[in-house]
């Protein structure tokens, strides 16, 4: 292969690969070509996913070409999830793969720092308390050495005002990196990478109009495209569908708008004066020509725009491959400039991809911006010649360092021969199958290889625990959009000017009867792997119990395993089989249930599975997050299951109607306590028999994400009037509609919080039954809660409402707005903001005992005002 095509190589094999309408055909290539002689990079700062400016990366991106990208503090772990079951880790995987989503779409690169979304905090002081400042800001400043924009926009005003106190942090630490990126003895150049002074500081002023310096109409129209800026942004804006984000694609002018904070390049001018983000900074080719090394480099640099004009002239979008010579030429200069190699001479400098790790010389503007030369280059090479290469594997899923055959299909839909010269696959050495055929225009060559795989695919943050609110992996500092596939395959492709390399993901490709195709990238998993239900779960406490327990193995083989699985058990606990043989066919999964008996004390105590395979142990399986939007990924965790065994007294009736919310993991936990409970449809409340049950539970934000519910929401109040017992988990701002609970509320802007889960708890009324019956509800009880104490809390409310505890942050006002008991009737009624939601899943002993004195108000004496 052509030396001079072995960093095209390098690069390609960290680009994305799923691509969006605009990065196909005509459409891609001509964005592609108009967009080499842009060298220009902004960086968006935000903190979690869904905060950023979407329509300005693609209005940026795609409008003017430029290099964009979204640096997100966080994954979004603590927040809400609207589409599934998921919180915490498993939430920052979707809202993680949303974002990279929404970035094929906007054509925004996507970076992260190692920050834990812990969850809502109010105070920049209290999140510093999380999340180590100087460790947060050197994840920045390795982001901006790494990508070295022209220009920095914070979305946020890093003021008390942003409200979250994340959103206050990323605005502060923003102004901060920009202002100690070139600092050396601060943020070592070892460990940081090489300085960099970022020219312009921007802050988002889309909510504050009257701060603007500069505002500009994102919503323009691309005649290429067919489409606004503003249509694709709201597509972009739309992938965050685990927060309810969807919104219009609107048409027309959409204005945005930012503020000038500081400039190291044209602070003498008036900011109001500006045309553009860019005055004062220069961003074509010409400013490099005091960077390169002598008259010949700079011989070649002066050649670009020549050489952009030739490329214009020659593209024919009907007869894309006439403009292939002159990118060829193009490419010759960038490698001239900047070839591969240490010992060549260079303006620029070697690009280790497989370490990610660059050793820059100067302030490495030339590498940055030669690097994304090429990567533009290469695809308008690609999309010209018109060469399509696909590699699909039989199975979604293989095993670990084991072989993988791969069927690799080479389509030439350009206009002119190709030359098929070698095809290798990662963990192969280069060119490991040599096919050295010709492949006419409209044909398709199939050959098929066999590839190593590696280690396990899983979501690389999540290799190493977190250390507190920290991440142990480092964020990756090329991006997560360019993060290569686990098992990926090379095709060497000769034209007549050369040859070069594409890379392309394995996938498994089936069709779904209503889908239709489906692909899904192939993924590496151990041998053997086993699943014990959730992490955590409720066992009553010194009292006899059953409890079945389902072990679900998986094979990533293609041979029948013989799997001994055993248990290791805590001490009071047997199961109906110390050890099991389970044949398990290739590639399949099957649950085995053991019914596990005995009696434990109070505490958490531990079993643990392990699967034996002749001389190889599994102690470890996995589960798929596996969403029509977003790639499938695959979460490991160990074959455990961790019993709390909690001291708790049932009602005399324990039936109860469930009615699912939002992120609502309850109702199983529930059924642990020893609950029976039915899962009941909110399109079926009006013909559900609700007499027959002792409470009706409805789950966190149902009222917000299920219009049916909000339609029978008499019903439910006619249940309580008539002697029933109604539970409501909290809601948003539709709780304090007329109508919605049966005496109004109302809420403060923004909602009144508890984030602290330490904050104390005060009983208002230590006798009030719902506190003593059937449980004794202790101090004690509010230990050991995860990520707050409550939410969207009543700042008022009807004085129909008794209250029964009161708590606040620090430095706050009590709100005793956390649990409110009404008479409604005959019955009662309970509306409680309490995050028992999250504390429940988490298996916390107190939460439960004061969940089943919720259930059992009905079942006590009646509540009074």
């Amino acid at each position: 292969m052509n030396a001079r095509r072995l960093l095209f190589a390098a690069l390609l094999a960290v680009a994305p690969r799923v691509l969006a309408a605009q990065d196909r055909g005509a459409a891609a290539l001509g964005s592609l070509i108009h967009g080499l002689g842009t060298t220009a990079r902004v960086l968006v700062i935000a903190a979690h996913p869904d905060d950023e400016d979407t329509q300005l990366i693609t209005w940026l991106a795609r409008g003017r070409q430029v290099e964009t990208a979204y640096l997100s503090l966080t994954r979004g772990d603590g927040g809400q999830n609207l589409i599934g079951n998921e919180l915490g880790e498993g939430l920052g995987v979707i809202r993680t793969e949303e974002l990279l989503a929404a970035r094929r779409l906007d054509g925004g690169h996507q970076y992260f720092t190692r920050a834990y979304d812990f969850g809502f905090s109010k105070t920049a002081d209290e999140t510093y308390l999380h999340w180590p400042k100087d460790s947060i800001l050197g994840d920045i400043v390795r982001v901006v050495r790494s990508f070295r924009p022209h220009v920095i926009v914070a979305v946020f005003s890093g003021t008390p005002r942003d409200g979250h106190g994340h959103h206050q942090v990323s605005g502060i630490l923003a102004r901060e990196a920009y202002e100690i990126a070139g600092d050396t003895v601060r943020f070592p150049r070892a460990t940081f990478g090489s300085p960099w002074q970022v020219p312009k500081f921007y802050r988002g002023a889309r909510f504050s109009a009257s701060d603007k310096t500069l505002q500009f109409d994102v919503g323009e129209y691309n005649p290429l495209l067919g489409r606004g800026y503003a249509e694709i942004s709201g597509e972009s804006r739309s992938q965050h569908k685990s927060q309810g984000f969807g919104v219009i694609q609107r048409k027309g002018e959409v204005l945005d708008m930012v503020r000038r904070e500081a400039s190291r390049v044209n602070a003498q001018v008036d900011a109001m004066t500006e045309q553009s983000i860019f005055d004062g900074i220069d961003t074509s080719w010409t400013r490099f020509r005091t960077t390169v090394n002598g008259p010949r480099h700079r011989a070649l640099l002066d050649s670009i725009p020549l050489l952009l004009a030739r490329t214009r002239r020659a593209l024919d979008l009907f007869e894309p491959t006439t403009v292939l010579p002159v990118l060829d030429t193009l490419w010759t200069v960038a490698q001239a400039l900047c070839p591969p190699n240490d010992d060549l001479p260079s303006a620029c400098v070697h690009v280790d991809v497989a370490r990610r790790t660059r050793y820059a010389a100067g302030d490495g503007d030339l590498d940055r911006s030669m690097q994304e030369f090429q990567r533009r280059i290469g695809f308008a090479m690609e999309r010209a010649s018109g060469v399509v290469v696909e590699a699909t594997a039989s199975r979604a899923t293989w095993p670990a360092d084991d072989s993988v055959p791969v069927t690799v299909t080479v389509y030439n839909r350009g206009g002119t021969t190709l030359s098929i010269g070698g095809v290798a696959g990662a963990g192969m050495p280069a060119d490991a199958v040599q096919i050295g055929k010709p492949l006419a225009p409209g044909k398709a060559l199939t050959t098929t290889i066999v590839i190593r795989s590696g280690a396990r695919t899983e979501p690389y943050w999540l290799r190493a625990p977190r250390l507190g609110d920290i991440f142990g992996v480092p964020a990756d500092r090329l991006g997560d959009d360019r993060l290569a596939p686990a098992l990926r395959v090379y095709v060497t492709v000769g034209q007549a000017i050369g040859s070069s390399q594409v890379m392309v993901p394995v996938i498994n490709r089936f069709a779904d009867p209503v889908k239709g195709e489906v692909q899904r990238p192939a993924a590496v998993a151990p041998a053997v792997t086993l699943t014990l239900g959730a992490a955590a779960e409720y066992a009553p406490a010194n009292r006899t119990f059953t409890r079945a327990m389902r072990v679900t193995l998986r094979s990533a083989t293609a041979d029948t395993q013989r799997v001994t699985l055993a248990l290791q058990l805590p001490v009071g606990l047997t199961a109906d089989s110390a050890q099991r043989a389970v044949t398990l066919p290739p590639g399949a999964a099957r649950a085995v249930d053991v019914l596990l008996r005995g009696r434990l004390a109070p505490g958490r105590h531990e079993v643990r599975a392990t699967a034996t395979v002749g001389t190889r142990s599994f102690d470890a399986g996995y589960s798929v997050i596996d969403y029509d939007h977003i790639r499938p990924q695959y979460m490991y965790r160990p074959a455990t299951l961790a019993l709390q065994a909690v001291d708790v007294t049932l009602p005399p009736r324990s039936n109860i109607a469930y009615v699912q919310g939002v992120g609502d993991n309850v109702a199983p936990t529930l059924a642990q306590l020893g609950f029976t409970v039915t899962i009941v449809d909110p399109a079926k409340l009006a013909t559900t028999p609700l007499a027959d049950y002792a409470a009706v539970v409805v789950g966190p934000r149902a009222y917000e994400s299920s219009a049916d519910l909000v339609a029978q929401n008499g019903r439910l109040l006619d249940y309580a009037k008539n002697g029933g017992t109604v539970v409501v988990q909290y809601g948003q701002y539709e709780m304090s509609r007329p109508g919605m609970l049966p005496f109004p509320i109302s809420l403060g802007r923004p909602a009144s919080r508890v984030t602290i889960e330490e904050a104390p708890v005060t009983v208002l009324d230590a006798t009030n039954p719902v506190l003593t019956t059937p449980n004794k509800i202790r101090a004690g009880d509010f230990d050991g809660w995860v990520q707050e104490r409550g939410l969207y809390m009543p700042s008022s409310f009807d004085g129909a409402w008794t209250p029964l505890l009161q708590m606040n942050d620090p430095n706050e006002p009590p709100n005793q707005g956390g649990l409110l008991v009404a008479r409604y009737g005959r019955g009662t009624y309970v509306y409680t903001t309490l995050s028992l939601f999250r504390q429940l899943p988490a298996a916390n002993p107190g939460a439960a005992r004061l969940f089943v004195n919720l259930l059992a108000a009905g079942q006590t004496p009646r509540v009074t005002p």
